[in-house]
């Protein structure tokens, strides 16, 4: 019986052990799971200006990467035929979207809601992560995952943030927006 002792503490000793280095590792990958990094607004959301007539050259050379995926494409959007400048934001809403206008142009039926909105079907549902949101004129934004807003006015609700005109006044959206219902277009490069 002596004998057998000490291997039964010995085990015992391991099994402390082995249990004492799982809590450790386990506790070290909780710790490196929630330790994520937030990226400046800056650098999460892409600008894709459309080039101006003087200097269309000078974007192109500058802006041609042959190793750009084409799912990074830039999208271009217009209403009724008027291109307007966005700044895409960077998530997956934005990428599923471009997806689609990578297929082929989307076109979207807007139609003017509550003195501040347009608001048009995009025909599928997107990934959306909708937050409490206060827009401001130029925001376009996911509604319910399958609506796409532009307002040229104020509201506050749950949407999932797309993207901002970035080329227009207040004004000039109302002007573009505020005068009855508009086709929206938004496709890739």
């Amino acid at each position: 019986m002596n004998g057998r002792q000490p291997d039964r503490v010995k085990r015992s000793a391991r099994k402390e052990m082995n249990r004492f280095v799982l809590a450790g590792m386990l506790s070290f990958m909780l710790l490196i799971s929630g330790c994520g990094f937030r990226m400046d607004t800056e650098e999460t959301i892409r600008e894709t200006d459309p080039p101006s007539e003087s200097n269309a050259g000078d974007e192109m050379e500058n802006n041609m990467d042959e190793s750009m995926p084409e799912e990074n494409a830039a999208m271009r959007m217009t209403i009724e035929n008027t291109p307007v400048r966005i700044t895409w934001e960077d998530n997956e809403s934005v990428t599923a979207l471009r997806e689609l206008a990578r297929k082929e142009p989307i076109q979207i039926h807007m139609s003017m809601y509550g003195g501040f909105e347009q608001v048009g079907p995009i025909g599928t549902s997107l990934p959306s992560d909708d937050a409490e949101t206060t827009t401001a004129a130029g925001d376009i934004v996911l509604y319910s995952g399958n609506q796409l807003v532009v307002f040229y006015g104020s509201n506050s609700w749950a949407y999932t943030r797309l993207g901002r005109i970035t080329d227009k006044t207040k004004e000039d959206l109302s002007e573009l927006l505020g005068k009855g219902d508009v086709t929206i277009t938004i496709q890739t490069d």
